[in-house]
C-alpha cells in the first residue's frame, strides 16, 4: 500500500506538471487576462495563484511520493 501511495503522488506531481503551465499558456492569451492599459487583471492574478499553488503541491508530491518509495 505504501508503495502504491509513492506512485500516486509522483503520478499527481507528473500530472500536474504536464497540464497547469499548458493552461497558463491559455490564460495569458485570454483577452480578459489584459486590460486596456495592458496591465494585469484580477482574472490573470486569480489565475497566476491558483496555477501556483497547484505547481507547488506539485513539488511536494513529487518529494514525498520520492521519501514514501525510497523508505
Amino acid at each position: 500500500m505504501i508503495v502504491f501511495a509513492g506512485i500516486v503522488l509522483l503520478l499527481n506531481a507528473v500530472y500536474n506538471v504536464i497540464v497547469w503551465p499548458r493552461f497558463w499558456t491559455r490564460v495569458t492569451k485570454d483577452p480578459r487576462a489584459r486590460d486596456e492599459q495592458g496591465r494585469p487583471t484580477a482574472f490573470y492574478r486569480v489565475h497566476a495563484v491558483l496555477i501556483g499553488i497547484a505547481l507547488l503541491i506539485a513539488v511536494v508530491s513529487a518529494i514525498a511520493g520520492v521519501l514514501v518509495l525510497v523508505a
